[in-house]
């Protein structure tokens, strides 16, 4: 019989070339597994039991977080699932290979309150969308029309920003629809508006690289002005990178009541489609959702016909 760490690392090697999951997943589950086989302190698949796993979730809930350990905080049910979720696949592994263990039913994960969605009104959408061009007077530079397509292409497609940095700059604009390898490496549609497409279009047609990637670093983001060019000098984007432009316009469009990130843009992409009828199916389709209870949280913010009736029968005077 092998042991829970060989078992382990099966179910990994598993994940990553039968699942297809991205090694970013794969490190994850690493992780989260081996946390509770140290507190497990156990090598038997039997070892595994509605009490030690209940003994785990009481010994996670009870984590301190953050630098300071007196600060009270403790890790967020939305965290400990994570913990759940893997444990449970890594059961679930082990039932197909008909070792006997905990059943993966008997884990239930933690009861978490509702998602909060951010996301923008039209009109700080259209002065984020804007910003870009606010103070540029004469020809605009490359890192502007950059900067540009980015929010553009943002808002148009839902992407995430994962998904934007891996962009190729021969993309086919041609059609106003690309497609896009996302999350569990499923491949979906997306689409271009006029002003995203008329956006990449005068970016790229500004850059001078040779760069492979759509989005790379330009201008004062160089070592140093008037330097030789290297291949370091346009990198790709990186996601942090993508993050701090948004928060830049977010700031120089006056958006200051909401923190405003790729995420919140492809919120607002959902949150616009929905409010103006399209149906929910075809939003999770857009979005890459693979359950559309993910995309259901959109819709308790752009349900018009509930707001429609509240105003027509509540507190009515005869």
């Amino acid at each position: 019989m092998a042991s829970l760490k060989e078992l382990k690392q099966q179910f990994l090697e598993y994940t990553e070339i039968e699942k297809g999951r991205s090694l970013n997943t794969v490190r994850n589950y690493d992780h989260y597994i081996s946390r509770f086989l140290e507190f497990l302190k156990k090598d038997d698949p039997k070892s595994i039991t509605d009490a030690s796993v209940r003994e785990f979730r009481l010994w996670l809930n009870r984590q301190a977080t953050g630098n300071n350990a007196k600060s009270g905080d403790t890790l967020k049910k939305k965290t400990q699932n994570y913990y759940l979720i893997a444990l449970r696949a890594f059961l679930k592994y082990l039932a197909r290979q008909g070792i006997t263990s905990l059943s993966p039913e008997r884990i239930e994960l933690a009861k978490i309150g509702e998602r909060h969605i951010e996301f923008m009104t039209a009109d700080e959408l259209k002065r984020l969308l804007d910003a870009p061009k606010i103070g540029v007077d004469a020809k605009p530079g490359t890192k502007m029309l950059r900067d540009l397509a980015i929010l553009h292409m943002l808002f148009s497609t839902g992407l995430r920003v994962s998904e934007l940095c891996s962009l190729s700059r021969d993309i086919d604009l041609s059609n106003d629809e690309i497609s896009i390898r996302g999350k569990g490496d499923k491949v979906r549609v997306v689409f271009l508006s006029s002003e995203a497409r008329d956006a990449v279009k005068a970016y790229i047609n500004a850059r001078d690289d040779m760069d492979d990637a759509l989005f790379v670093k330009v201008g004062a983001e160089k070592r140093s002005k008037g330097s030789v060019k290297t291949k370091e000098d346009f990198a790709p984007l990186t996601r942090r990178s993508v993050e701090r432009i948004v928060k830049h316009y977010a700031a120089k469009a006056g958006i200051m009541s909401k923190k405003v990130t790729p995420h919140t843009m492809r919120h607002s992409f959902a949150t616009d489609l929905l409010s103006n009828g399209a149906d929910l199916r075809s939003v999770q389709a857009l979005l890459g959702h693979a359950n559309i209870s993910t995309t259901q949280i959109y819709t308790h913010v752009t349900d018009k016909h509930l707001h429609n009736i509240h105003k027509q029968f509540h507190n009515k005077k005869n």
